[in-house]
């Protein structure tokens, strides 16, 4: 129930004024120390707030795993990753420490108790805020168990709480009672035995049918899925728990019988159990998230008091980003009521095609126990439930929204007073940044359920993110649900970033932020609005510059347009003491990330802040200032359709133009050697570096991390594209760069996790689209990371992307000529 703060980035580097490779022969290599540097660097903690926002927990994070951590024993079932020596979910990052930090004190307490070599994988304070729990993964030899333990918080102790261990491969097996009074726990079964062994020998052959019903389905690529009979026993064994109610002392009573449960949740008032089992038949074509599903309310202990539905298999949806399943979705307890369960079920059967009576696609149904009562309807909406705020009887958020015409609108409803009308409090498009009121603030209630700050006169908190043509500037609004008027109580102002990260009092006057600029590193601040401008701000964290020798890196937001008139925004950063007049123009790398949009306007909406911190961490192009280089980080590539129009349609001049602007940019500004650029990105951001280098000459190296190649491998649609191939096959062909790989003239380096598990991204692609290259006399690369998956993880993974990205830059793009 409570919402971790935001982890700090880090950021460290150093500058190099030439490479040392530095790497042994055969196995993994290192980039040069610059670079190792960045990558060991210590990283920031990770922060939760408590309920009563006083006291802040803080979990330390670790250096990236090792090779041999990452490579442990892995299972891949129905689209999941499960470590068979855990029972749990795999999982390669956990924290090392723990502490608590005292809000008003600004004082860190040492705890006692805790695990020794503590491998913290999830935790969550008690509604009351008397203790702390979190799960322990403990390993002995080739053993090992999600255990479960408790922090007194008074006392400033831990111990470990739960006799068995628990089951954390579908939920991270958990949660606490609402009234405090101890958890809910998914075991593993104490009698459940040995996970079945397979035996090798085939049961005969693998068997799928598909028999005509006219009805086109939607059915994406997926990883990892189910092969046969044995992987669905195995499957099945994994996501076997049992429930129990576990007090504070460590006594348990066990909750109905063992089952294949996915989620269980309990009703505000601590009366029920929401819980959703999953079902055969099972899929060999799609994830356990589309397997069929029961579910039902049980008391506490565990007996059905009410069916609320079966779900079935749904192998595909219909077409279109609109396309939702039929029937019963989104199901859960209102957060304002003792036992009201809440869901949505589309009026046009999930089809986004279909005409609808009245113009209305979803029912929003209330049900309150004992359910004996028929459901009553919450909300008619004409686009797709998009989720709801609770507060209380008379005020209550609900949203909706439509992809293919990036509509959103906010609703005030009345859950206790169903006969009032709805009340509009927002309308626009979702991708209009310039013009988005913000969220409304949540605060735990004493259950632990999120609800709507509700201030007098009927006002709410909005917290925003701020976009302006200038950049982001967050903020705080309160708005009058009455009169509708806004009252702005806090704004992050130049020459800081400043980000409002929690609202400490319900008046929206004590807030905690993070404050940065691009020479400060962002730290937590108390900031008290009642207080004159200049005394407002207490400093509660004090991290240092983590690279003091790269405090003068030179970062600009820079605003330029493309061809048509769409304006672009991007980040240049440039290492320090340099000067463009002096030291001319340098190699430069472009990292860049395409994205939709339905209107040009938002398009070209500004981005980012120049007041962030100038980060530099090993996942981004930034790394590479350490080297010499420019970087333009995240320039816009904008692919507009409006009205009607696709945005596809026009996937390729769009692209090309945006990297002639950018290009034109840096070469004007005289920070960039035009003949030596090259581009760079992961996953969609790769397959728009195979597209730039088969469709112009901009530059003279491309580095592709992660990405697809050849559109016909996902013929039911990618990234926003809802078209199936068969219906736009000149689209999937004319932006698909394997189509294109005989007019790739510069180097390309393909970098892919050789266990990616994202959809879409089978390690095939980079495989085939380095034969095609190779075969046609290019010039490729291809390095593929054992036991990776669409992020890298291991430490070794991360030195070898660091050596091969710097050695072919050094190699095609720093010491190129014309």
């Amino acid at each position: 129930m409570n919402k971790p703060l935001p982890m700090l980035p880090l950021n460290l580097g150093l500058m190099a004024a030439s490479p040392q490779a530095g790497a042994q022969e055969g196995g993994y290599r290192l980039p040069p120390a610059v670079l190792q540097a960045i990558v060991d660097a210590p990283r920031a903690p990770a922060l939760s707030l408590s309920p009563q926002r006083n006291i802040v927990a803080v979990v330390q994070t670790p250096p990236l795993p090792g090779i041999a951590e990452v490579a442990q024993p892995e299972l891949k079932l129905a689209g999941l990753r499960i470590n068979p020596r855990t029972c749990s979910s795999s999982r390669f990052s956990f924290g090392t420490d723990l502490s608590l930090l005292d809000v008003g004190t600004r004082k860190e307490s040492r705890l006692r108790g805790l695990p020794r070599g503590l491998r913290l994988a999830d935790l969550s304070w008690s509604p009351d805020q008397r203790y702390l729990a979190f799960t322990h993964m403990a390993l002995k030899g080739d053993r090992g168990a999600v255990e479960l333990w408790v922090l007194d918080i008074e006392a400033r102790k831990a111990r470990k709480l739960s006799p068995q261990p628990l089951s954390a491969v579908l939920t991270r097996g958990f949660n606490w009672l609402p009234d405090s009074s101890g958890l809910l726990v998914h075991w593993r079964p104490s009698g459940i035995g040995k996970p079945p062994v397979a035996s090798g020998i085939p049961f005969g052959p693998i068997e799928q049918d598909s028999t005509s019903d006219g009805h086109v389905r939607q059915l994406r690529t997926y990883q990892d899925l189910l092969k046969n009979e044995e992987d669905a026993r195995l499957f099945e064994y994994y996501i076997t728990v049992q429930m129990a109610i576990l007090d504070l002392h460590g006594k348990a009573r066990l909750v109905g019988a063992p089952g294949q449960y996915s989620r269980t949740s309990i009703a505000p008032s601590g009366e029920y159990l929401l819980t959703q089992s999953i079902t055969r038949p099972y899929s060999y074509i799609v994830p356990a998230s589309s397997f069929g599903e029961r579910l039902e309310v049980r008391d506490m202990h565990g007996e059905v008091v009410h069916q609320v539905a079966n779900l079935p298999l749904e192998e595909g949806l219909p077409p279109g980003n609109d396309a939702v399943s039929e029937g019963v979705r989104h199901v859960s307890w209102r957060a304002d009521a003792p036992a009201s369960l809440v869901w949505t079920e589309a009026q046009d059967g999930g089809d986004p095609s279909r005409e609808v009576i009245d113009g209305i696609r979803d029912l929003v149904l209330l049900h309150a126990a004992p359910f004996r009562e028929p459901p009553r309807v919450l909300a008619r909406l004409t686009m797709r439930y998009a989720g709801i705020a609770w507060g209380r009887d008379d005020v209550a958020l609900i949203n909706e929204r439509w992809h293919k015409t990036r509509d959103y609108k906010q609703w005030m409803i009345t859950p206790g007073h169903l006969s009032t009308p709805p009340e509009l409090i927002y309308a626009g498009s979702y991708e209009d940044r310039y013009s988005s009121p913000g969220s409304p603030v949540m605060r735990a209630d004493v259950n632990g359920f999120p609800r709507l700050l509700i201030g007098p006169g009927t006002t709410l908190l909005l917290d925003g993110a701020g976009a302006t043509p200038e950049g982001d500037r967050p903020f705080i609004d309160r708005l009058s649900l009455t009169t509708k008027q806004k009252e702005r109580l806090f704004q992050s102002a130049a020459p800081y970033f400043e980000n409002v990260a929690a609202v400490l009092n319900d008046e929206g006057t004590l807030l905690l932020t993070t404050r940065e600029s691009p020479t400060e590193r962002p730290n937590y601040y108390l900031r008290d609005l009642t207080k004159p401008e200049g005394e407002q701000l207490t400093a509660l964290t004090n991290y240092p510059h983590p690279t003091p020798q790269l405090k003068d890196v030179v970062k600009e937001q820079i605003r330029y347009p493309r061809n048509d008139g769409v304006e672009m925004t991007a980040t240049l950063m440039l290492p320090p003491q340099y000067d463009a007049a002096r030291d001319g123009p340098l190699p430069m790398l472009m990292w860049a990330y395409p994205q939709e949009f339905k209107s040009a306007g938002a398009a070209s909406q500004t981005t980012g802040s120049p007041y962030r911190f100038n980060s530099v961490s090993y996942w981004g192009p930034a790394v590479f200032l350490a080297m010499g280089y420019a970087v333009l980080d995240n320039p816009s590539f904008p692919i507009v359709g409006s009205g009607d129009d696709e945005p596809n349609d026009t996937y390729l001049p769009q692209l090309v133009a945006s990297a002639e602007a950018a290009v034109e940019e840096v070469v004007r500004r005289g920070v960039a050697d035009r003949h030596r650029i090259a581009i760079g990105g992961h996953s969609y951001g790769a397959f728009m570096t195979g597209n730039l280098l088969a469709h112009t000459r901009l530059f003279r190296a491309g580095i592709a991390r992660s990405g697809a190649y050849n559109r016909t491998l996902t013929p039911f649609g990618f990234q926003s594209e809802e078209r199936p191939y068969w219906k736009a096959p000149d689209v999937y062909q004319t932006m698909s760069p394997f189509n294109n790989a005989d007019k790739i003239k510069d180097a390309m380096l393909l970098i892919h996790g050789a266990e990616d598990s994202n959809s879409g991204t089978f390690p095939l692609q980079s495989e085939r689209m380095f034969q095609a290259i190779k075969g046609l006399g290019g010039t490729a690369r291809l390095v593929m990371l054992p036991n990776e998956s669409h992020a890298y993880r291991a430490r070794e993974s991360i030195m070898q992307m660091l050596y091969e990205t710097n050695a072919w830059l050094e190699k095609y793009v720093k010491h190129a000529t014309a």
